[in-house]
């Protein structure tokens, strides 16, 4: 068995690709229409990581809320520095700041929908 993707459902698609494309570093791979909505289908250059980005047609106009049992999704990054350039062009602000756990450097920040992203060295 293989792990294809991960979904989440985006209130504003336009802020959400950016997000993704501009500090994550995934690139938009595809799309698919279907009767109530676009999928958007992202990937990292390895093809290694992809992430599906719902858009219904009906999104509430508040967004979706989060559950309590999703926990953040996880990207390896090269530089915080590069990654901190990136977060100011966008407005995006820390959740928490890098700090040193084990051998790595961790941090947290949050997509356009609220959904945590896990930044690791």
């Amino acid at each position: 068995m293989k792990f294809l993707h991960t979904m989440i459902r985006v209130k504003d698609i336009k802020k959400s690709l950016e997000f993704y494309e501009k500090l994550i570093g995934l690139k938009l791979h595809h799309t698919m229409d279907l009767e109530d909505c676009r999928l958007y289908f992202l990937s990292d250059n390895e093809g290694y990581t992809q992430l599906e980005l719902t858009h219904n047609f009906d999104t509430p106009e508040e967004g979706y809320t989060e559950g309590s049992k999703f926990g953040h999704l996880a990207f390896a990054v090269e530089d915080f520095k590069i990654v901190e350039k990136n977060m100011k062009e966008l407005g995006v602000e820390y959740l928490y700041e890098p700090y040193s756990m084990a051998s790595m450097e961790i941090a947290f920040i949050k997509d356009p929908d609220g959904n945590e992203i896990e930044l690791i060295k």
